[in-house]
């Protein structure tokens, strides 16, 4: 028994240890990208302030570019693009204290990515702040751009203003799009739900990525049984951010009424059975495959617990025009802080 005890004991010890060491490697990892990202603004800054008022060129960055290889063999980062990309980087951001200091916890690959392909200050804050938070990698921050991310986020229809802690709901708010897109499932342009439900289960690592990274699958069909009845709801997340429950109800159609009263029950069902006594409230979204915005608004208004409507595409697909519905700057960045 004491050697069982002991070989149990040495065991919690090892994983402390690997933990730690991993900690601070991740620690160091994090320090040494802040302060190449200072020294990347830095040679920006130099080139820029030596080029005012002087006619220096291509010719003068290339020839830095080959001098600083040289005195520099086998240090990558140094050719004349990347000197050219320091440079911008300066010029993009220098006037932008707010972002300054959150370039430096991404990578330089992936402030070009967010620096070439995103305009305006708080688009580019809003992907910078994701992809350190959710830890995406180089070709997903690509994937959600492609994809409109900061569009569908900012223009999800719910009704948390009225029915959520203040303590939560902005990043409750930013926790649901407005359009998901599930190109992954490989689904027919028609397709039952429960067709939809299976084939979401079968790649649920990728539709938890979707639908926003900070959520963990707890059922399908869940079960609560009410005065001798049983009822299912159709996908039980739990949002690791929020502390609360997520409730997921999945229709292959157009967006009704009624569905928000069957939510409500849901909801109030497991706030009073599941919900611990440290959780927030339950939250609930509709994934439906097409919704009337006017039908939305009106059948959100008068409920009392907290649903969100979206829709979903099997294809990447967001239509131009909603940019113009987009809540304003203000606003937006309150809601971006909460990333």
């Amino acid at each position: 028994m004491k050697i069982k005890q002991q070989v149990v004991q040495y065991g919690q010890l090892l994983q402390d240890i690997k933990a730690r060491i991993l900690a601070a490697q991740y620690a160091a990892l994090k320090t040494v990208n802040r302060e190449l990202m200072a020294l990347y603004w830095d040679i920006g800054r130099m080139i820029v302030n030596r080029q005012r008022g002087k006619t220096w060129g291509r010719a003068v960055v290339a020839r830095l570019a080959d001098d600083l290889q040289k005195a520099f063999h086998g240090v990558r980062g140094y050719s004349a693009q990347n000197l050219w990309y320091m440079r911008q980087f300066y010029l993009e951001y220098k006037n932008c204290l707010k972002l300054q200091p959150l370039v430096g916890e991404i990578s330089w690959t992936k402030n070009l990515i967010i620096m070439s392909r995103c305009k305006g200050a708080l688009k580019r804050e809003f992907y910078i702040r994701m992809t350190r938070r959710m830890g995406w990698s180089k070709n997903v921050l690509i994937h959600k751009i492609e994809l409109r991310t900061y569009e569908t986020t900012f223009l999800s229809q719910t009704n948390f203003s009225e029915t959520l802690p203040a303590r939560i709901r902005d990043q409750a708010k930013i926790a649901v799009k407005d359009e998901y897109t599930f190109d992954f499932l490989e689904l027919g342009a028609e397709h039952t739900e429960r067709q939809f439900e299976k084939a979401i289960l079968a790649r649920m690592e990728r539709f938890l990525r979707e639908m926003g990274g900070a959520l963990a699958f707890i059922g399908s069909q869940y079960r609560l049984e009410l005065g001798g009845k049983e009822y299912f709801i159709d996908l039980l997340l739990y949002h690791r951010h929020l502390r609360c429950l997520v409730a997921i109800e999945l229709k292959a159609g157009e967006f009704l009424p009624e569905y928000v009263g069957k939510m409500q029950f849901y909801l109030a069902a497991l706030d009073g059975t599941v919900k611990g006594q440290s959780e927030n409230p339950a939250i609930g979204i509709i994934v439906c495959k097409t919704k009337d915005k006017m039908t939305v608004e009106y059948a959100l208004r008068e409920s009392r617990k907290p649903i969100g409507v979206a829709t979903y595409k099997i294809t990447a697909c967001l239509p131009r025009k909603l940019v113009g519905e987009l809540p304003g700057p203000e606003q937006i960045a309150r809601l971006i802080e909460k990333v």
